[in-house]
């Protein structure tokens, strides 16, 4: 073969091979641009605790975050204020579709239902958990809340 048609081959493989990549490329950007935007839109389903201390007058919060700590410590999401409650005592996080509820080896431990958690356990709406002498009710919201990202839209 002559020189000028092995070079045009050549040149030929060379387009072709780097055309290849740069499409290979653009697939796997685009799959990581729509995992980036499904992982953003995440939703948690909302959760509401109603906190029992003595005969006090119960109090509700609501919260849209994924980790929810109890405890003494006022840098706790519900900071209780109970001298049989640790000073990092529980902790609620959502994870795997569920809202799941650990003690955080506190000296008193923690009960749900009556049944002391020796493990992270699954919460349901009703449960009843037990720090110390305060009693909260885990109430589950079957709406999901708006996600960070979405909101900023609304608010446009």
């Amino acid at each position: 073969m002559s020189a000028p048609i092995i070079l045009a081959l050549r040149l030929m493989m060379a387009l072709a091979l780097y055309g290849f990549l740069g499409w290979a490329l653009f697939i796997l950007w685009r799959d990581v641009q729509k995992q980036g935007f499904s992982l953003a839109n995440r939703r948690v389903p909302g959760i509401s605790l109603t906190i029992r201390h003595g005969r006090g007058a119960p109090i509700v919060k609501n919260f849209t975050q994924p980790e929810i700590t109890l405890g003494r410590d006022p840098g706790c999401d519900i900071p209780l204020i109970d001298d049989t409650v640790s000073t990092r005592h529980a902790q609620l996080t959502y994870h795997h579709g569920q809202w799941w509820l650990e003690d955080l080896a506190s000296t008193n431990g923690t009960g749900l239902n009556n049944i002391m958690v020796t493990m992270a356990t699954v919460l349901t709406s009703g449960d009843e958990i037990h720090c110390g002498d305060t009693r909260l009710i885990v109430n589950l919201s079957t709406d999901a809340f708006v996600s960070p990202t979405q909101r900023v839209e609304r608010q446009k």
